[in-house]
């Protein structure tokens, strides 16, 4: 909408580039055309406003298929009036002069007649063909049929409008019978889910069927390098306790040679010292052979003597001296 300023009994128009705006006074142009600007008086002034920018119409429409399934087309409608002073005459774009503000509301008649317009080829095609098709295969030909017969409809060209594009956005069944259609789709995506985590689980009974084996493996091989640890340990303690015996045999021989050296020593030097003695005796009774009875007689009572206890007080009787003194002295004879 244009911008209207007062001065006085003066106002002053100031419009844009999409707005198409014509000033009459006493049923005479003054100026018409986008981005103008001017003065008027209001008592005796005629405005028009006319948009000239591309506008969306969005659409919502329901239509039967041929097997008689109630669906919803939603659809989008670009336009534009290409002939604003055509439109202008055939529609009330008029303005206050005093507020500037809409007399009516012509775009309105605009959507409507649009809506009208593309309704009917959309009703037409959907009504020949079976759901299944207008739901996949039907949209671009509902599309094409929309623009085209929009493109050529006389009453839009006699109010200056041109349809500048037709988009059919979604067609879509009531809300039972789409989850319906959806049901064998969501059966096949739930078989396909259901055939990858069956998968998933073979793989993973596998991966725990090797891991098993694995593991198995494993333990196998720990059992035979700890049955060879316990030969080798076997063999180690054999070989210890064979040297052992082997140094015991050697410590015991060599003791037995010992104590057989030392009882050899032993017994030459009891040999000698029994030579010796046996010597000696022999040297000592070689003396007492040329001795008298007598003498060996005093010898023994010496030897016996020194083998008595100790004699504190000895009695000499008269018999015992007599005989002692005639043994005395045969002796001496």
């Amino acid at each position: 909408m244009a911008d209207t300023t007062r001065l006085l009994f003066l106002r002053h128009l100031r419009g844009t580039p999409t707005i198409w705006v014509r000033f009459q006074q006493r049923g005479r142009t003054r100026s018409e055309g986008t981005g103008r600007s001017f003065w008027y008086r209001p008592l005796t002034a005629v405005l028009s406003e006319v948009p000239v920018d591309d506008r969306e119409l969005p659409l919502m429409f329901h239509a039967r298929t041929a097997d008689f399934a109630d669906v919803t087309v939603q659809a989008t409608v670009t336009y534009r009036i290409a002939d604003p002073a055509l439109a202008a005459t055939r529609l009330d774009f008029s303005v206050d002069p005093y507020r500037g503000q809409a007399r009516a509301r012509p775009l309105d008649q605009i959507a409507t007649l649009l809506t009208e317009l593309a309704q009917q080829p959309a009703l037409d095609l959907l009504a020949r063909v079976p759901l299944a098709d207008a739901l996949t295969t039907t949209i671009t030909e509902i599309r094409e049929t929309v623009a085209a017969a929009l493109a050529a409809e006389a009453r839009l060209s006699d109010v200056g409008v041109e349809v500048v594009s037709a988009r059919v956005v979604a067609i879509r069944p009531e809300p039972e019978l789409e989850r319906s259609l959806q049901t064998p789709t969501r059966e096949a995506v739930q078989q396909d889910a259901d055939k990858a985590t069956y998968a998933r689980r073979a793989q993973a009974v596998e991966q725990e069927r090797a891991i098993a084996e694995n593991e198995l493996q494993n333990k196998i091989e720990l059992a035979r390098r700890e049955q060879q640890l316990v030969e080798q340990k076997g063999a180690n303690d054999r070989r210890k306790a064979e040297l052992a015996a082997a140094a015991d045999l050697a410590a015991a021989q060599g003791t037995a040679e010992k104590a057989r050296t030392l009882a050899a020593a032993q017994a030459d030097r009891v040999r000698g010292v029994g030579s010796a003695e046996a010597d000696a005796e022999a040297a000592r009774m070689a003396v007492y052979r040329d001795l008298p009875v007598a003498v060996l007689q005093a010898l023994a009572l010496r030897e016996i003597a020194g083998h008595l206890p100790e004699i504190g007080q000895l009695t000499i009787t008269p018999d015992l001296l007599t005989g002692a003194l005639a043994r005395l002295a045969d002796g001496d004879r």
